[in-house]
């Protein structure tokens, strides 16, 4: 799990296979459910897992060898893939050792001839890991490099002994330069790397300064003071180019040394205003690449003329994927440059994740791509990670159309799995709405509904512990692809510590009422009264735009959509919330899910002889109720459904999220196995599981509302599921005999 400094998820395993059979269980007996015959696919990366390959999560830094084999790093993959190999489009395999038993990738990586070298840090877990050499003592962490072979970066390249040879994790420490040793929690990352055949250099950017060992040994020879060095390139005469004030200067700005570390120039570049420089390369006929993470989102490519260089070029459009038709992606288009390199050839290529390299969890949540452009600028491949922690929802408004908690993608059902998908639209504009929620709030982007209210679309975010809900609108003339901040529910006060101007305290209201998509202090409502909202696992938006809140023994409650304002937002006020007391048979509900044109409400929680497993806390509960006529105030009890439930099982049999749609309900379990009831009557239908397609494979359903599914006009249902463990999420395709 991203061991975020507001990190709350629970170590689980990173992937388990699908189960051979499935089992659905009623409140009457144990079944074996017929198997659906269902195509599964998936949406959101290059890669399936179907050969055993994904696009990793997150890419904060890349190096490429001559021959145009590009490495990559990053401080987590959910699958442990932080340092992986990529070559003409395709994914070569992960290095390991960086995920899991302490480890994690970092932001920094280079090559030479022989040696892969890649910023690390290496963990306790909490003191649970014990081991002198392998592991630092209780309280601290290490920032190092670790070296591998280049032929084989699975396999450790040694330059000192093993801490134990007799333990299998502690082969890598025989490969591991401990650069820093600090408390845990601290930062002390190192921000660049370059390496030639004889020399790696290391950018200590908390300690100011730039350190020189020999490749081989890997011996400290020497080192020199800069300010704050981030990326680091070498030149073809040997001089070396650092970015400096990375960590807390506006604007970082480009440095030139000697191979001893003289200092040739300290403004060797005229760098544009607004520049946010973030990496720096030197391709094959010495020009300096940079890529810039400000406005521009472009690679500025200077060339030296007499004495200075001057910016000779740019490779990218101006604004990147922010310019013309905001959101729309395409060649050309960056989204939060992290990384930039050349190959012998002088092919570029380009690293992003949508935020760029220094915004912590958030990077690993807005999507990792990795490009190859000629010299020319024209795309030769990219491989795309599009999705984390996510679901997604079909657009009630446009065919074929489907949002995730960022992004948009169009769906051509005509193609092979994998590759209906097309990505289609980035929500998320932090240039002309830098206060959206989605960079002030815990826990990544959100999980989505969409919703078509008085001929509007709005979509509403809930993060994966359910605790607040963000909702957007659109204004496709204006803003294109752009979701605009429209209003926030907020739970807990953690989650949303840096909302700008938020109210002390959590538990409040905001909507945009001058429509300028900015969070005004005069535009929050706190909660008035004496019931607080935070706790609770259930939100559900039903048809008409009434938010529904489960709220464990708290019963459920129901914000009552109030029409549109002025400036086009939903209207929700605590004067217009409904309280409704936990039904017979519950004593915790966690999930409410209500459809209007029938006046029906599904609910799932526990019951007295049906009772909470606290291992399992994001859960939907062991039983699911159907009540009629829920409105009249005497709701009627339809039936009573008992749900998957064996926890001891492996993987785990017990309901992740449930949702309803056309005659069914759909309820998913941990490892994306789902279970389909005919609503009406709770008949067992059948289930289907993870498909060759993926592997037989999925990673955990991690969040309460990780399945979706939309009943297509021609009676087939798409049925999509959070899979966070490869960067994706499935999508079953299911047409009922």
């Amino acid at each position: 799990m991203p061991s975020s400094s507001r990190g709350h998820r629970l170590c689980r395993p990173l992937a388990l296979s699908a189960l051979c059979a499935f089992v659905c269980t009623s409140s009457v007996q144990t079944v074996a459910a017929p198997q659906l015959n269902v195509t599964t696919s998936w949406i959101g990366n290059t890669y399936g897992y179907g050969q055993g390959t994904w696009t990793q999560i997150n890419i904060t830094a890349i190096a490429v060898t001559p021959e145009g084999k590009v490495f990559t790093n990053a401080p987590w993959d959910e699958s442990g893939g932080e340092i992986t190999a990529y070559q003409d489009g395709k994914a070569l395999g992960f290095a390991g050792g960086t995920h899991g038993w302490g480890g994690s990738g970092g932001n920094a990586v280079a090559v030479n001839r022989r040696y892969l070298y890649a910023a690390v840090g290496v963990g306790n877990e909490k003191g649970h890991l014990v081991g002198n050499g392998i592991w630092p003592p209780k309280g601290h962490q290490w920032i190092g490099v670790t070296r591998r072979s280049l032929d084989d970066p699975k396999r450790a390249a040694a330059f000192q002994p093993p801490a134990d040879p007799l333990n299998p994790h502690a082969q890598l420490s025989g490969a591991f330069l401990m650069v820093n040793d600090v408390t845990s929690g601290a930062h002390a990352d190192i921000g660049g790397l370059a390496a030639s055949d004889s020399t790696l250099y290391v950018s200590n950017t908390t300690a100011n300064r730039v350190e020189v060992y020999d490749a081989i040994t890997m011996q400290r020879q020497s080192q020199w003071d800069v300010h704050e060095p981030g990326r680091i390139a070498l030149a073809g005469d040997g001089s070396v180019w650092v970015l400096t004030g990375t960590l807390t200067d506006h604007a970082p700005r480009v440095a030139h040394y000697s191979a001893q570390g003289k200092l040739l120039s300290a403004d060797a570049l005229t760098l544009p205003t607004d520049t946010q420089a973030v990496d720096i390369a030197v391709d094959p006929v010495q020009r300096i690449l940079i890529a810039d993470n400000g406005p521009r989102q472009q690679i500025l490519v200077y060339t030296r003329s007499s004495q200075d260089y001057t910016l000779s070029g740019m490779l990218g459009e101006r604004g990147g994927i922010f310019s013309g038709a905001a959101g729309r992606p395409g060649p050309g288009r960056f989204n939060g440059l992290t990384g930039v390199a050349a190959d012998a050839r002088g092919n570029i290529y380009v690293s992003t994740n949508g935020i760029g390299p220094r915004y912590e969890n958030i990077g690993a949540g807005l999507g990792a791509s990795l490009e190859s452009y000629t010299l020319a600028g024209k795309r030769n491949w990219i491989v795309e990670g599009l999705l984390f922690v996510d679901g997604a929802w079909m657009d009630p408004s446009r065919p074929n159309s489907v949002y995730t908690g960022n992004k948009r993608f169009e769906l051509d059902l005509s193609k092979p799995p994998g590759q209906e998908w097309k990505y289609a639209g980035f929500l998320n504009n932090r240039f002309r709405y830098p206060d959206d929620p989605v960079f002030h709030t815990d826990q990544w982007p959100g999980l989505p509904v969409a919703r078509q209210l008085d001929g509007h679309t709005f979509l509403y975010l809930t993060d994966m512990y359910a605790d607040h809900l963000k909702i957007y609108r659109f204004d496709r003339q204006r803003d294109s692809e752009t979701a605009i901040p429209s209003g926030l529910i907020a739970g807990r006060e953690r989650g949303v510590l840096h909302v700008p101007n938020a109210p002390p305290g959590g538990d409040w209201m905001w909507r945009d009422t001058n429509g300028n998509g900015a969070f005004d202090a005069d535009e929050f409502t706190r909660n008035p009264g004496p019931d607080k909202l935070p706790g609770g696992w259930g939100w559900w938006i039903d048809t008409r735009g009434d938010i529904w809140r489960a709220r464990d023994n708290r019963g459920i409650w129901r914000f009552r959509f109030g029409g549109l304002d002025a400036k086009g937002n939903p209207i929700y006020a605590y004067d217009k919330l409904d309280k409704y007391a936990v039904p017979a048979p519950f004593i915790e509900v966690h999930r409410a899910i209500y459809e209007p044109d029938s006046d029906s409400m599904y609910v799932t929680g526990y019951t007295a002889d049906a009772p909470h497993d606290p291992g399992f806390p994001k859960e939907a509960g062991r039983v699911l109720v159907r009540y009629d006529h829920w409105s009249s105030g005497q709701p009627e009890q339809r039936y009573s459904l008992r749900l998957p439930w064996d926890p001891k099982a492996t993987p785990p049999a017990t309901p992740a999220g449930l949702t309803v749609e056309g005659q069914y309900v759909f309820v998913v379990e941990p490892a994306g196995t789902v279970c389909v009831y005919d609503k009406a009557s709770a008949k067992e239908i059948g289930t289907f599981g993870p498909g060759p397609e993926v592997g037989n494979a999925s990673g955990w359903v991690d969040v309460p509302f990780g399945i979706s599914a939309h009943r297509q006009p021609d009676g087939e249902y798409l049925v999509f599921v959070e899979e966070d463990a490869r960067g994706k999420v499935l999508m079953y395709r299911w047409k009922p005999a």
